[in-house]
Formats: structure tokens, C-alpha cells, sequence
């Protein structure tokens, strides 16, 4: 069974929610292609990532996705609210959370950090994202995956970099201790 939510916790997630929105909408680049928003470039995924982290995988899911639908309310892009994209954040928190809740026992490493966020970087920002902006939007793949294929590896080691700069300026990281 699920741990009860705590005050704690859920201002934190919350806090995060409005992390994630604020970097994602705000504090991004964003390139379009064919009137559609193809490449973002930016930590949005960030906040995500420390909610499924500090707490549990369904913490890192829902942080996702009512930051996709708050920031769709706030400031929408690209015409209708696609759920498909909602879902594509929502696993940006869940996916790597388990990876390390499970294949790492939640022993937070460099390289724990960077499998897991990796492992759910590749399912959500380099197939799933532009599976749904080519079937949606007709955006080809030869021009949604250049970008996506150079900001990969960058990310693979600046996502975990920041988690654990992070962590050693937070204290009591949500349940965590650094190993």
C-alpha cells in the first residue's frame, strides 16, 4: 500500500509542480517546426524527476502530469490540449523513479542517476514525443531528431549533475540519503 501524503510532501510536490511549469514554459527554448512546437529545450523535466526521486514512483507521475495540465492552462502551445503529451510527462517522473526505486535499490549514485533518468529520457523525449508530433502533426522524423539526438547526451549527464547538487543543498532530500 501506498504511504499516507503528508503536509510535507505534498507542499513539496506541489512546490515542484510549479517548478517544472515555470521552467517549461517560461525559462525554455523552444524551436517549431511546420507551425508546431518540436524541440525544447530546457529542465522542465527536472522537478519531475526529484518528486518520483525524493518520494515514490506515483509522486514523480503525478507531478508530471499536473504539470502539463497547469502549464497547458497557463500558457497552451500549439492549439488543443493533447493528452498524449500529458501522459509523455507524467512517465518523464514515473519511469526513471522506478528504474531506481527497483534495479538501484534508491542508492543515489551518478550513475544510478543517469541510467535511470536516461532510460526515461529515451522512452519519453526520443520515441515517445516525436512518435506523437509525426502521428498528430505529420512533423517528419528527419527533422524532429537531429536536436533530439545532440541535447540526449548532454542531458544524460546534466539531469543527474543537478539532482545531486541538489541533494547535498537540501537537507533531508523528501525520504533520501545520499550513498
Amino acid at each position: 500500500m501506498h504511504k499516507k501524503m503528508d503536509v510535507k510532501r505534498l507542499v513539496m510536490n506541489s512546490m515542484l509542480i510549479a517548478l517544472s511549469v515555470i521552467l517549461t514554459r517560461y525559462l525554455s527554448i523552444r524551436i517549431s517546426f511546420f507551425g508546431v512546437e518540436g524541440v525544447r529545450i530546457g529542465f522542465g523535466a527536472l522537478p519531475i524527476f526529484l518528486a518520483g526521486f525524493m518520494y515514490e514512483p506515483i509522486d514523480g507521475f503525478v507531478v508530471g502530469a499536473l504539470a502539463d495540465v497547469a502549464g497547458f492552462l497557463i500558457s497552451p502551445v500549439g492549439g488543443a490540449y493533447m493528452p498524449q503529451f500529458t501522459l509523455t510527462s507524467a512517465l518523464t517522473g514515473w519511469i526513471p523513479a522506478m528504474v531506481y526505486k527497483y534495479a538501484f535499490k534508491r542508492k543515489i549514485t551518478f550513475v544510478s542517476l543517469m541510467i535511470s533518468t536516461g532510460i526515461g529520457q529515451f522512452i519519453t523525449d526520443i520515441i515517445m514525443v516525436p512518435y506523437f508530433l509525426n502521428s498528430l502533426f505529420g512533423v517528419p522524423y528527419a527533422v524532429l531528431m537531429p536536436a533530439r539526438f545532440v541535447g540526449f547526451p548532454i542531458m544524460l549527464f546534466a539531469y543527474p549533475a543537478m539532482i545531486i547538487a541538489i541533494m547535498k543543498r537540501v537537507p533531508n532530500f523528501g525520504d533520501q540519503k545520499l550513498s
